[in-house]
């Protein structure tokens, strides 16, 4: 569901993080692991570090220090300490996602930080939002709401950090606004408006991207809007439509160029 809605939304390049956290059992038994495994580590670390390797362990694994990465890296993994059942539930996770297409990466340090989560934890990250990169997380919870005096209940859900999916949707927008088209055609005077439109239609059907001037437009108009939008300006005049040999215009080089028309769509798509 959340694959399809940012797909939807348009953002692309999303990735999917992934992790089991087991059962209570689970947890508890990889808490002792990684305590265990962080008495000779933790005074190597930071401060905040130091003081979690003791309190609450799997908040180590949260840290965004960069000299502590290599040793959060040789620490137990939270895989190895789920039992039959938790190992089960994960590989049919991982199964229902690849028989629907969704792609994913498993992330061994991705536990949320919250104790009501059970099984499956995961996140949706971009990586055009910097090191604050998930868009939305969450996770299953079986026992949550017996914790606060409800009924049993079990769940799914997820946050979505709505600045961030705004800000990557902006990006998004600003980096296709920005790229420009293949080239500009700028016809020489207002009777050769139809040939233009004429040419445009020809070389979008060669899958090239084109913008159209107008021909009430002065060459120097035509050139400021092409330098803007495209890579190339294609000048159309009357000599260039009785000849069949167009003036092509370069703007990274600057280099102008006689092409047949024959040959323009190849041209173009270099």
């Amino acid at each position: 569901m959340l694959a399809t809605l940012l797909d939807e939304l348009g953002i692309s390049g999303w990735t999917l993080e992934l992790n089991s956290v087991g059962s209570p059992a689970d947890r508890a038994r990889y808490n002792e692991v990684l305590r265990a495994a962080l008495v000779p580590l933790a005074p190597q670390m930071c401060v905040d570090c130091q003081r979690r390797a003791v309190t609450n362990p799997l908040r180590v694994l949260d840290c965004k220090v960069p000299a502590d990465q290599p040793i959060i890296d040789t620490l137990p993994k939270m895989a190895d300490s789920l039992d039959e059942d938790s190992q089960k539930h994960f590989a049919a996770v991982l199964a229902a996602l690849d028989a629907s297409g969704v792609p994913y990466t498993r992330n061994h340090r991705l536990v949320r930080g919250l104790d009501y989560y059970t099984r499956t934890t995961f996140e949706f990250t971009h990586g055009g939002l910097g090191a604050q990169n998930a868009l939305l997380g969450g996770g299953r919870y079986d026992g949550l709401s017996e914790a606060i005096g409800g009924p049993r209940a079990p769940g799914i859900g997820f946050a979505m950090g709505e600045d961030r999916l705004v800000l990557t949707l902006q990006a998004l927008e600003a980096a296709q606004t920005q790229e420009k088209v293949d080239a500009f055609i700028a016809p020489l005077g207002e009777g050769l408006n139809a040939a233009g439109l004429a040419l445009a239609r020809e070389l979008r059907r060669a899958g090239l991207r084109i913008e159209l001037g107008e021909g009430s437009f002065r060459l120097k108009k035509s050139f400021e809007a092409a330098d803007k939008t495209a890579r190339r300006i294609v000048i159309l005049g009357e000599d260039e439509l009785q000849s069949g040999i167009l003036t092509v215009k370069t703007f990274a080089t600057g280099i102008q160029t006689k092409v047949n028309r024959g040959e323009l769509a190849a041209y173009l798509s270099q």
